[in-house]
């Protein structure tokens, strides 16, 4: 192609004018620099995303079944006994989660009420994350046992005690409310304070207290066998996306993965790392306006290199074709050097983890910025600054026109 071949050589000869070299410079140089930092900036949002994924306790479960619609799975039991039998799945255990009123001696908070199966902790590795007492909900499930989360435990002062009781209330599901006797609106339970459990997840730490699901069940008026929620955990070789596929086609329950789980904080983190694209990508077009100042001074510098073109039968668009063709060299020779340059940058923090958190590092869980090369990244920065690059050429062209 003739006008990529003249806009190759206007890129790289020489230029009668210092000037022109000089402000090209710059103009790649801008280029390479907003690209270098989108690669580095996803990268760090990439790693934070990895550290969030890694920090998935151990009571986290693999598979979580939710209804479709509605707060409550009705033959929950069945269904978690059907799952069971096939091969995909190892376990399937009906979970409630409820909010109450925890008292213990003079201190009460409220609390989200966990039951759970007895074989809660054969399906996590619940040991893993007890750090006082041990846990005894997988005893019989008619014993008022119960765990509870570290930040239970501070807050209400209470620790493993096979005498004194934590008081749990919630309200009555059914019935009329007496104005004269307040407490007949709740329904309550005494349990024993057999484990505090710490995950280092604020959600699971806050104000947990896990207990024996049969005894929730009374407590809050559920028919045997309901359920908020089903734990799946698939069978050994079985993906969590097979897992899950058959889970919901047996079921028709909503199956949420880990992340999904905490889409929250994952939702956040991809936020602000598309939001920090953004402004970088505005940075890259506020840099580019260099470019265009090149291909103004080139075009004037060439006159008489345009003038020789047109008589030698070049079109209009002909010549066009080569400053467009020119800006968008221009803008991809940066930005490969931003990409190379920034995935170097990665690559180093990951193995060498010289760029440190700034804090006390006793107090941090990491001390360096985690990273991640995301190849799809790469080529979307490429993709923005070929975008950029064109866009840069058109403009100069129309500017040109106006004259």
């Amino acid at each position: 192609m003739l006008s990529l071949r003249i806009a190759w050589r206007y890129l790289f000869a020489p230029k009668s004018h210092n000037a022109v070299n000089i402000i090209s410079m710059v103009a790649l140089c801008g280029v390479a620099v907003a690209s270098l930092a989108m690669v580095t900036v996803m990268s760090v949002f990439n790693g934070f995303s990895d550290l969030a994924a890694a920090r998935f306790s151990a009571l986290d479960p693999p598979l979580l079944a939710i209804p479709s619609s509605g707060k409550v799975i009705d033959n929950a039991d069945s269904i978690a006994s059907r799952l069971e039998q096939l091969p995909q799945i190892a376990m399937a255990l009906p979970v409630i989660e409820e909010q109450g009123l925890a008292i213990y001696g003079d201190r009460q908070m409220a609390v989200t009420l966990v039951g759970v199966d007895r074989r809660w902790n054969t399906a996590l590795p619940v040991e893993s994350v007890v750090i006082d007492g041990t846990d005894m909900t997988d005893t019989d499930e008619n014993q008022r046992m119960s765990t509870i989360s570290v930040g239970t435990a501070v807050r209400l002062g209470a620790h493993p005690d096979y005498y004194r009781t934590m008081a749990v209330f919630v309200p009555r599901r059914q019935g009329r409310y007496n104005p004269a006797n307040p407490m007949a609106a709740f329904r309550s339970d005494s349990l024993r304070v057999t484990a505090v459990y710490r995950t280092d997840q604020n959600e699971l730490d806050d104000d947990r207290v896990v207990m024996p699901i049969e005894r929730l069940r009374r407590m809050l008026g559920y028919n045997t066998g309901q359920a908020s929620s089903l734990m799946i955990i698939p069978a050994e070789g079985v993906t969590e996306s097979q897992a899950r596929q058959t889970t919901q086609n047996v079921t028709g329950l909503t199956t949420l993965t880990r992340i999904e789980q905490h889409h929250e904080a994952f939702r956040m983190i991809e936020i602000e790392k598309w939001i920090s694209f953004l402004m970088l990508s505005f940075i890259l077009v506020i840099a580019s306006f260099n470019i265009i100042s090149t291909l103004s001074l080139l075009i004037i510098e060439k006159e008489d290199s345009i003038n020789v073109l047109y008589a030698l039968g070049a079109t209009r668009s002909n010549v066009n074709r080569i400053f467009v063709i020119q800006g968008w060299l221009i803008s991809i020779f940066g930005g490969i050097a931003g990409v190379i340059s920034g995935s170097a940058l990665v690559l180093a923090q990951q193995w060498g983890k010289f760029i440190k958190l700034g804090g006390n590092p006793a107090q941090m869980s990491i001390s360096v910025y985690p990273v991640r090369l995301d190849p799809v990244d790469l080529l979307q920065v490429i993709t923005v600054v070929t975008a950029v690059g064109i866009l840069t050429g058109l403009v100069t062209l129309a500017v040109r026109k106006t004259r």
